[in-house]
């Protein structure tokens, strides 16, 4: 049975004006973070010259990776700015010389699908591929692995209100980011694909359906117009009709984005690293919302002023990612990110004061975990409590507040219930 919640989408907006680049930013802020491990190592001091591409540090412990720079220029210092999970971060601060200099790269297979496995992991790897869907989570991982994968998954669901980064990109790239699947089913012997889009998207099956012909083993799935059916588990019970516990590879199965695969597809054909991304600028908030391919470390705020404009300086609420499940911000001046897929700008309403739980039951009917939020939340500083009701399984999607007829915020007490439990373990 296909569980979620029909939820007003918002994508209108964004879709109205054509896709944009903002590729030359003055200075860059990339941040001593990948994904929220903040085990850095720096490899550049102040007054060092970089190049575009040039690592600048390395995450350490599981799946390291590099941080790359997204332009040629001098490291002019250090400086904090704040993060999409509303905390500041430590940055490395790059002044643009806008030469776009990149030291000489080895040369990529004309034929992507002949790539070795060792050598696509190395791709992978060496270009900083990670996840774009939000969790960031390095994505060599997923195929190094001794399991056998038998089913690739393609998530381009995109179900949150207001965000449109993954259709802008399958509009203008349906083509290539088929070749891309047929790379990867090939170089990791795996013998299907599936491109799960929600049945409602005519534009972006019809996108898929001009070239999948040719492409026999890649077929698309239409999901369910709900919320949140964009989550990898909701996705691989549907299209597989299994469940699995931690991973997708336990029932032989790799979940990507589809973002994360068009990265993929650059980084084979071109040796080209994830520097920048598509990111909806969005809200009832500004003047024109618009989708716009950002380099990462460039400041959200120069491109609202740029492009996007405040309807009014006044009130305004600033959100790092979706209405369900973005993090609000106390200011624009937010770093762009691989995990940041939307910053979205609203103005600021007189919220319904909160009354008494009703016990009502509607948060556990549609907790896609099949969680207990209100048991949470009346003991989210109760760590052995919380150890009970498994609180790690939530994947804050917020359908708990967004059902709560008492107006209570109950994800913000299911967050504070992580916290609890983080700063339990340490």
């Amino acid at each position: 049975m296909v569980t979620g919640f029909r939820i007003s989408s918002k994508k209108s907006m964004s879709l109205k004006n054509k896709l944009e680049e903002y590729l030359n930013p003055e200075y860059v802020y990339i941040p001593l973070v990948s994904g929220f491990d903040t085990n850095i190592s720096v490899f550049v001091k102040k007054n060092d010259y970089v190049y575009k591409e040039t690592m600048l540090g390395k995450r350490q412990g599981n799946f390291p990776i590099p941080l790359l720079s997204s332009v040629s220029g001098t490291v002019v210092g250090f400086e904090e700015k704040y993060y999409l999970n509303g905390e500041k971060i430590k940055c490395v601060v790059i002044q643009n010389d806008f030469k776009e200099l990149v030291e000489k790269k080895e040369p990529v297979c004309d034929d992507i699908t002949k790539i070795s496995k060792d050598k696509f992991l190395d791709i992978l790897k060496s270009n900083a591929i990670v996840g774009l869907g939000g969790a960031n989570f390095p994505t060599f991982a997923k195929y190094d692995t001794d399991k056998q994968i038998k089913t690739l998954i393609v998530n381009a669901v995109e179900c949150e209100p207001y965000i449109t980064a993954d259709y802008m990109l399958v509009i203008d790239h349906a083509e290539e980011i088929l070749e891309g699947v047929n790379a990867i089913l090939k170089i990791n012997n795996i013998s299907e694909a599936y491109i799960t889009i929600k049945k409602t998207n005519t534009k972006m099956i019809n996108a898929f359906n001009k070239y999948i012909g040719t492409f026999p083993n890649i077929k698309i799935y239409l999901m369910p117009n709900l919320y949140p059916m964009g989550w990898e588990k909701s996705i691989v019970k549907e299209v597989l009709k299994k469940s699995y516990e931690r991973l997708p590879i336990e029932v032989n199965a790799v979940v990507n984005n589809v973002s994360t695969i068009y990265a993929i597809y650059e980084s084979l054909k071109y040796n080209k690293p994830l520097i920048s991304r598509i990111v909806t600028f969005t809200g009832e908030g500004l003047e024109k919302p618009i989708n716009i391919k950002v380099k990462f470390g460039t400041l959200a705020s120069e491109v609202i002023k740029k492009y996007c404009k405040y309807k009014n300086t006044n009130d305004l609420l600033f959100i790092a990612g979706g209405p369900m499940m973005g993090n609000s911000m106390k200011c624009d001046d937010l770093v762009i990110t691989p995990n940041l897929n939307c910053v979205l700008v609203l103005p600021k309403l007189k919220q319904d004061e909160a009354i008494e739980c009703l016990r009502c039951g509607l948060c556990v009917k549609y907790c896609p975990a099949k969680l207990a939020p209100v048991l949470i939340k009346n003991d989210c500083e109760n760590p052995e409590s919380l150890k009970k009701y498994e609180v790690n399984r939530c994947i804050d999607c917020g359908l708990c507040t967004y059902v709560c007829p008492s107006k209570i915020r109950v994800r913000d007490y299911v967050q504070k219930a992580k916290d609890t439990i983080r700063r339990e373990n340490k």
